[in-house]
């Protein structure tokens, strides 16, 4: 019991020092004085946030006004004058030198490559011989037609001589028969005669002059028969004539296509393109090559299609090579539109540059119009950005540039037509509208 007690006295006595030290670290800590946090710090992020709505609702009252300005340096736009001018309406392009004609080659017949005499990029003269073909089924028919005609001329012959022996004939049966009839004419004669002297009687010359009558009509039907057959038979020898013709005519045309295996230049050019190979069976009529007409060139360029109601054959153009400018004319104008171009052929109508090649670019001018008296300026980068629907103006000062709707109407490649907006002697910026956005005043500096 007594060992018991000693222990618990032990704990309380270990539960007071610890109890006391507590108390003690305690007071301690209580002794230190807290720092107070500031305004701005304690309410920083309602602050931050009320400060970026304040921006956000002056930038709208600011867009939402349109009162925007910039501030910009002079050296990095361009300023232009508008003025009362000479507006020649024309497009500029790049055209490229073609041949004035180009003949595209085909094959009369059909057939195997033999021979190919000409190469590509040669010259060629009028009927020059470039392939040889071989058509073995076109043989055979000219020997068949060959045939047909040796034996219809052999029939004809064998005709001919068959009427001439009958017309031969049937004049000898006519001659007979007017001798006939001529000797019983003097029969006739001689019996009236001796009727008359009593020698023969009256039934004897009835009877005389009954035949002589039939021999008469008889040898009268005969000539008209004679007249007859001798007309059919000039009919038949002309069909016949005919038929033997046209049988030549046929076997003609066969050994004609026989020199169409020989292919040869339609007209003296350059042989430009040429795409068969010895051995190579071509059909008909299949393009295999072009020729290019080197007596004269023209001037190929492809326009927008903004200008295809405008340009017509005829309007004039010019050529500046080396300071000269050389006159032409637009002899052509495709209205089929691809990928928003149409294409127009030019040739010149005087001189022409002496280092003409086919290929060589040239920049052209063609006008559309004569010129005119207009209010116009240079042409900028402002139509890009702007649409051509306003630009800045310049105050009289230089120093500010004001947003300003204006309506354009012609252009050309230097020069917009003002219609409506500008008085000459304005200035306006007409480049660096890239950086401008869409504020309405510039500050220039």
């Amino acid at each position: 019991m007594s060992r018991n007690r000693n222990f618990n006295n032990e704990d309380d006595m270990n539960n007071e020092n610890h109890t006391g030290s507590f108390h003690e670290s305690r007071d301690s800590s209580m002794d230190i004085k807290l720092q107070k946090r500031s305004f701005l710090r304690r309410h920083r992020l309602p602050l931050l946030a009320a400060a970026a709505f304040a921006l956000f609702l002056a930038y709208l009252i600011i867009t939402l006004s349109g009162g925007r300005k910039q501030r910009i340096q002079e050296e990095k736009i361009t300023i232009a004058e508008v003025a009362e001018a000479h507006f020649l309406d024309y497009v500029d392009a790049e055209g490229i030198v073609q041949p004035i004609l180009t003949i595209m080659l085909n094959t009369p017949e059909a057939g195997i490559v033999k021979e190919i005499v000409a190469e590509e990029g040669a010259m060629l003269e009028r009927d020059a011989l470039i392939l040889s073909l071989q058509n073995p089924e076109l043989e055979r028919e000219i020997e068949e037609k060959q045939e047909e005609w040796e034996q219809q001329r052999i029939l004809y012959q064998e005709k001919k001589v068959e009427m001439e022996q009958k017309s031969i004939l049937l004049q000898q049966q006519a001659l007979q028969a007017r001798y006939e009839l001529s000797r019983l004419e003097k029969d006739l004669r001689l019996g009236e005669e001796e009727y008359r002297m009593g020698v023969k009687s009256k039934a004897q010359l009835d009877v005389q002059r009954e035949e002589f009558d039939y021999r008469t009509k008889s040898t009268l039907l005969q000539l008209e028969g004679l007249r007859q057959d001798s007309s059919a038979t000039l009919l038949r020898r002309e069909l016949m004539e005919r038929e033997l013709e046209r049988a030549a005519r046929s076997m003609a045309h066969a050994r004609s296509r026989m020199d169409n295996l020989m292919v040869r230049a339609t007209t003296a050019g350059q042989l430009s393109f040429l795409n068969v190979t010895p051995g190579q069976r071509v059909g008909r009529s299949e393009q295999i090559g072009q020729i290019k007409v080197m007596d004269n060139f023209k001037i190929h360029t492809q326009l927008s299609e903004y200008y295809i109601d405008r340009l017509t054959v005829g309007l004039p153009a010019t050529v500046t090579y080396q300071g000269t400018r050389f006159p032409l004319r637009v002899s052509k104008v495709v209205p089929e539109v691809r990928d928003r171009q149409f294409r127009v052929d030019l040739v010149f109508t005087n001189d022409q540059p002496d280092n003409l090649r086919i290929g060589k670019s040239y920049r052209l001018q063609i006008e559309l119009g004569q010129p005119e008296t207009a209010m116009v300026m240079p042409r900028g980068d402002f139509f890009q950005y702007t649409g051509g629907q306003w630009i800045y103006k310049l105050n009289s000062k230089g120093d500010k540039a004001v947003k300003t709707p204006i309506t354009i109407g012609r252009q050309n490649p230097v020069q917009y037509e003002i219609l409506s907006g500008l008085a000459p002697g304005d200035r306006v910026v007409v480049n660096g509208y890239a950086s401008f956005g869409n504020v309405e005043e510039l500050i220039i500096q």
